[in-house]
């Protein structure tokens, strides 16, 4: 069994407090190892160590920073097997899944080393008088606190690469459930000469009493959050006491619309490919999927055809598409939405039979569940499940009617919009209440170079692209009278 470290300062350190948590594999239920159990005093350590690199790492021209970034882009490529196997090992992931999220990681930095040249530094504002000079300047805002999700663990790299390029140093809590990746992408960053002791720091540990302490540190100066509705609120809460900005990512209960000229041999095997990828384990998957009345038996028939051959096993088997969620509490969390659908009277037309056998009645597995007719009021239809859990809801009848139940949601992630006009999906897309609308695609458009964020209980603020770098500055108007 492994004794794993966090990182603060650029040294391997144990909690102050002496105290361990386990992690342990989803697939098999086995004990990876121990990891140190962080708390304010670790916090106020890893703080103290970005505020002593800040000044080091902000005095270095972007175009030495972005060199820097760029070096960490090849290093990882370079153990990019790593990557996929730490995220098998300790989230569950199958290994296509895996290679698709480290993929992304060393896409962050280059994009965050090359657009940090375009965005910092001064720019004109208007022309001035005669004798007065005005420009505005965009500066690192300080020391940044990342808090990451279980869910897609690697995250914590877009964090890192938007922090790190425009001047910024960082401490990032990974979550207690899945810390492994976040200590891996630590340890090809500690063999990086070039960056200072501090840059960035890895405190491992629950919300509470590490997370809290660090949303509410005086010495940090913002926030990222990726995670749920109600701990976005806490952390907005703490963060409050110091008056500091927050970026929040939250969750979702996405629409999948289907309209009745839609191409069925289009939409749905990216209606399947939705809520079965990371095991329904992301927050811009499929929440409610709205088909036409014209076509919902079809749709229905043939969404149950391609869930019947997602197969469900080991991740690190090449013919596994799903593998287990991330613990037995999420477990049991998913299956208790499926016991609610049925009380709520939703038609459970797949996943009747919960029983598993070996190999998977060991780990973390859940076969997937599809209802249909699920009412747009019912606990099923409005919660965010997180999990193989298909809501086909009932049948609608006119554009108009779709996007109002689309738009009946607290949440505002993603929406998807299957049409062959694409005219007419634009035109929808205009009018749906979501930060992420594709029309005729799968339901998440993802990419470094392309702005992530939600609306409403869905977040505020965007991660990815020169608007993500954005919210790791700070704008600054200069006014100078030439004439004294």
């Amino acid at each position: 069994m492994e004794k794993y470290k966090m990182w603060i300062g650029g040294k391997w350190v144990d909690a102050e407090s002496g105290r361990t948590f386990t992690t342990t594999n989803p697939a098999t239920e086995e004990v990876i190892g121990t990891l140190p159990l962080g708390d304010g005093r670790d916090v106020d350590k890893a703080v103290a160590a970005a505020r002593d690199a800040f000044p080091i790492w902000s005095g270095k021209s972007v175009q030495e920073r972005s060199a820097i970034l760029n070096r960490i882009a090849i290093s990882i490529k370079n153990r990019m097997d790593e990557l996929v196997d730490t995220h098998v090992l300790d989230h569950g992931s199958p290994g296509y899944v895996a290679r698709v999220f480290a993929m992304s990681v060393p896409e962050h930095f280059q994009y965050a080393a090359e657009m940090s040249k375009s965005i910092m530094g001064v720019e004109g504002l208007r022309p001035a008088p005669p004798e007065g000079l005005f420009y505005v300047s965009r500066e690192p805002l300080g020391v940044c606190a990342g808090i990451i999700p279980w869910n897609i663990p690697y995250m914590i790299t877009a964090k890192i690469a938007a922090a790190l390029a425009t001047g910024n140093t960082c401490i990032i809590k990974p979550p207690t459930l899945v810390s492994l990746p976040a200590l891996k992408i630590a340890e090809i960053l500690s063999e990086i000469k070039e960056l200072p002791e501090g840059a960035v720091n890895i405190i491992t540990g629950p919300g509470t009493p590490a997370g809290d302490a660090l949303a509410g540190h005086p010495g940090v100066d913002m926030v990222a959050f990726t995670g749920s509705y109600e701990t976005g609120k806490a952390i907005m809460a703490a963060a409050g006491r110091t008056v500091k900005p927050v970026f929040l990512e939250l969750g979702g209960k996405n629409p999948f619309i289907v309209l009745e000229d839609a191409d069925l041999n289009e939409a749905v095997p990216r209606a399947v490919s939705s809520i079965t990828f990371n095991s329904g384990m992301v927050c811009g998957s499929t929440g409610r999927y709205y088909v036409h009345r014209d076509l919902y038996d079809e749709f229905v028939e043939r969404f149950l055809a391609g869930i019947g051959k997602v197969t469900v096993g080991d991740p690190r088997d090449p013919k596994t598409l799903m593998g287990p969620v991330v613990s037995a509490e999420h477990r049991t969390r998913v299956e208790n939405y499926i016991r609610i659908g049925k009380e709520e009277g939703a038609n459970l037309v797949m996943g009747e039979d919960r029983t598993l056998s070996p190999p998977l009645d060991k780990g973390y597995f859940v076969r997937p569940a599809v209802f249909t007719h699920v009412g747009q009021h019912s606990r099923l239809g409005r919660e965010e499940i997180f999990g193989p859990v298909a809501c086909i809801m009932e049948p609608f009848a006119s554009e108009e009617e779709v996007i109002k139940l689309a738009n009946d949601t607290p949440f505002g992630l993603t929406a998807t919009i299957w049409t062959r006009n694409t005219a007419r999906g634009i035109r929808i897309a205009n009018r749906i209440d979501a930060g992420n609308v594709r029309v005729n695609g799968g339901s998440v458009a993802f990419g470094s170079d392309l702005p992530w964020g939600g609306f409403k209980a869905s977040g505020f603020g965007k991660e990815g692209s020169r608007f993500g770098l954005e919210e790791f500055t700070r704008l600054k108007l200069i006014c100078v009278d030439t004439s004294v």
